[in-house]
């Protein structure tokens, strides 16, 4: 199934979880774990981890094994066996990834969904290990279940699982190239028994232009006042309500609807927190602005973000700050591609360049981009710790690097 992987492996840091990054590694970690109360055969194993005592692993369906050096001169045999998936629920397991696009391309950017995971769950299928499906086994005379050598060869394993989520499929039965042969065979078969295409009609453009001859045209509206008309009078007493705030809640609503009227719709179905996002930005004065943190419930500096990100780009721009997504892996690699090029040629020394789902960073000069649903390229630089929208998005990452790159002094 696969090739020995190299060894020996050391974790990168101390503690329980120094050998798995990603929650995935970490579910493999913690299957080892819960299937054993031998506390002391765990923390020998994790010992051996990290002093590289693990020699190069190899892979198999249904195990995976190695060579582990003990106090003996001879290193011991070591494995672990993993149930593999029958032919009935690796269909399931494959139908569940071709339902969603997303799933696929997650795991071809090294990543592994948790929805993937709770989908094939739901349909009975068990991706990660369950402790129970965990059987080590191994040549040394100990008796422990698992014995130090087997628990230092699956401490060993997680890094490898962390960096490559198509491993877990390896080991319950078919290899990375089997499930995208697969997957690729099942897109082309749902292509050809796709229902055919509509007959021919008559062009959008054309059929509303006819109706626009024929149809009497509604007046235009009145360009909106500065502000609303006073109201005739106070606003009940104990409502906590001043008759400043209808006002202006009037002239609000009086410029929204004149907005729709002239065909822009983009928000008339934000919901109540984005609202008072978009309320925030449009700067009512700071004793609004604080009346709108509490009334959410959201922390102020969080608030804050989420009103600069809409002051950059509107509801989008909201959406690109709360909710990373997985997008098309090429358009995140053709943008790697320009900014990798751009960049030797912005800075004196190489700038290194992370990518994660739709983000790409430049960590050491604290500056992100973000691409949206909307193919544009959403700029922000790092505060404290946390990112904040620092310019309008664009179609070019170069160019949405260039807007915040003199910001930071570089």
């Amino acid at each position: 199934m696969s090739p020995s992987l190299p060894g020996p492996r050391r974790a990168p840091a101390r503690g329980r979880r120094a050998f798995a990054a990603t929650w995935w590694g970490q579910a493999w970690v913690a299957a080892l774990e819960d299937s054993t109360l031998d506390a002391g055969r765990l923390s020998r194993g994790r010992t051996y981890a990290r002093k590289g005592m693990v020699g190069p692993v190899t892979i198999a369906p249904g195990q995976v094994k190695a060579a582990v050096q003990g106090s003996r001169p001879r290193p011991y045999r070591s494995s672990v066996h993993l149930p593999v998936l029958t032919d009935t629920r690796w269909d399931t397991l494959l139908d569940t990834i071709a339902a969603r696009a997303g799933h696929l391309a997650a795991l071809l950017d090294g990543e592994m969904p948790a929805e993937l995971v709770d989908d094939a769950r739901r349909a009975g299928v068990p991706l990660l290990p369950q402790p129970t499906e965990l059987d080590p086994d191994c040549s040394c005379p100990d008796w422990g279940y698992p014995c130090k050598h087997a628990a230092a060869l699956c401490y060993a394993i997680a890094a490898t699982i962390d960096a490559d989520p198509f491993v877990l499929f390896a080991l319950r039965g078919r290899s990375r190239e089997e499930v995208l042969t697969q997957l690729r065979a099942r897109r082309t078969a749902a292509q050809e028994t796709a229902a055919p295409p509509a007959p021919t009609g008559i062009p959008a453009a054309a059929a509303y232009a006819h109706w626009a001859e024929h149809t009497a045209r509604l007046p235009e509206p009145p360009a909106p006042a500065g502000h609303a008309t006073a109201l005739p009078v106070a606003p009940p007493s104990g409502t906590g309500l001043a008759t400043t705030d209808l006002e202006r809640l009037m002239t609000d609503t009086a410029a929204r609807a004149a907005r729709i009227l002239a065909g822009d719709t983009a928000g008339l179905h934000l919901t109540q927190h984005q609202d008072a996002v978009r309320i925030a930005a449009s700067s009512p004065g700071p004793e609004w602005f604080h009346h709108l943190i509490q009334n959410t419930g959201t922390k102020p500096t969080a608030f804050a973000r989420l009103t600069r990100a809409w002051r950059h780009g509107g509801p989008t721009g909201l959406t690109v700050a709360e909710q990373p997504h997985t997008p098309d892996p090429a358009m995140m690699t053709a943008a790697r591609t320009a900014l990798t090029a751009a960049l030797t040629e912005m800075a004196t020394t190489p700038v290194p360049l992370r990518a994660w789902r739709n983000r790409l960073t430049l960590t050491d000069h604290g500056i992100q981009l973000r691409l949206g649903p909307d193919a544009r390229w959403y700029p922000c630089l790092q505060d404290d710790g946390e990112w904040w929208p620092a310019a309008p998005a664009d179609a070019d990452p170069v160019a949405a690097l260039t807007a915040v790159w003199q910001q930071t002094g570089t």
